[in-house]
């Protein structure tokens, strides 16, 4: 049996374990149980024959298949069509889902990622399908870690992502990301491709050194060589994971003293009432923490703010030097006013932000 041949199983089963156990809890209709995001690269089409090939064998609906076309380069139309043949060669159903309107100049992978997960987002939640699953590899995984490593992200931000997840955009509470090949690397999976006569694409866009992530691939032969492997790296991003599920317990316990709802302001806006206090008191880290998560809620973000900005943020709230207040992620941070109810010791207010009316009429952003 060739050499691939094993990891390979143990992948078809753990992700077919989670599309199963997925499948059984949003089934409506009799319609289908999941549905796999690929893009023709050879992650995602070995995720799709390893869903394919549990489905079958455990007499299951297969899952649907969605690719979305992004319009970036010329091939991007006919490369769509390309995985939607693929699809039905399998015997799967294929949607192929289209970005379309002008493309940004600056910024193209971020735009391009919330595009496809709004475009997937809204394609599942109209068919009730809960969850969508992704081809993310153990080379992700590593790649994921240097980049947040380069942007000096803090613990949330370097420890592992997660085999399931909420959606990266905001606007789709309900639905939720599965990685269920985080513990492999691409060669196996390529491997099990070849071994199946199956074809992939190569997008040309993974060779462009503007894109940080094509960067960070380059620099893996000098890294690896230097004893930071893809799997060193991922396994450090797993130690960190534990540390973050501990301290989200003991943020939930802070916040639990910190923070409370708060309806005034303008009519259905609402926000948090803080106290600064018990935010000084607990731990940097666990109150950093504390903090991100506030403003993603209340400023209904996905991601978490850049941890400099949060760390100023932090700093100005513990050394009471707010004074006319801070805009974050959002957000409109600002001590209570006089004239408003009286929740002491909840001394500060954290709210949306309000729509700037002129230039000069905005508190400084952090």
């Amino acid at each position: 049996m060739a050499d691939h041949a094993g990891p390979i199983v143990v992948a078809e089963h753990r992700a077919g374990e989670r599309s199963e156990a997925v499948g059984r809890a949003t089934q409506k209709n009799d319609g289908p149980l999941w549905a796999v995001a690929v893009s023709g690269g050879g992650d995602s089409l070995a995720l799709m024959h390893l869903l394919r090939s549990f489905a079958k064998a455990q007499k299951l609906t297969a899952p649907i298949v969605l690719t979305v076309d992004h319009g970036l380069r010329e091939s991007s139309a006919r490369d769509a069509k390309k995985v939607a043949a693929w699809a039905k060669q399998a015997g799967l159903k294929a949607h192929v889902l289209a970005w379309r309107g002008a493309k940004p100049v600056r910024g193209v992978e971020a735009a391009a990622r919330e595009a496809r997960y709004r475009l997937m987002g809204t394609w599942l939640a109209k068919h009730a399908i809960a969850t969508l699953f992704v081809g993310h590899t153990q080379d992700d995984q590593a790649e994921t870690f240097l980049l947040r490593l380069a942007r000096g992200s803090g613990l949330d931000g370097l420890a592992a992502m997660r085999a399931q997840a909420p959606w990266p955009v905001p606007g789709f509470p309900e639905l939720s990301v599965a990685r269920p090949l985080l513990g492999l690397g691409r060669d196996r999976l390529r491997a099990h491709l070849e071994s199946l006569g199956q074809a992939w694409l190569d997008d040309p866009m993974n060779d462009d050194a503007a894109f940080d992530r094509v960067k960070i691939r380059k620099a893996q032969a000098a890294l690896a060589q230097a004893g930071l492997s893809p799997a060193r790296i991922a396994a450090a991003a797993s130690h960190l994971a534990r540390a973050r599920e501990s301290l989200e317990i003991v943020t939930e316990a802070v916040l639990a003293r910190a923070a409370r709802k708060w309806e005034g302001g303008r009519k259905g806006e609402g926000g948090v009432l803080l106290d600064p206090v018990v935010l000084a008191a607990a731990p940097r880290e666990v109150g950093l923490r504390a903090l991100a998560s506030l403003l993603m809620a209340v400023g209904r973000q996905a991601y978490r703010p850049r941890f400099e900005s949060l760390e100023r943020l932090f700093d100005r709230i513990v050394g009471a030097d707010l004074r006319g207040g801070a805009t974050l992620h959002g957000c409109h941070i600002r001590p209570r006013a006089k004239k408003e109810k009286d929740f002491a010791p909840f001394g500060l207010v954290l709210q949306p932000e309000s729509p700037r009316k002129t230039k000069g009429s905005a508190p400084p952003a952090v």
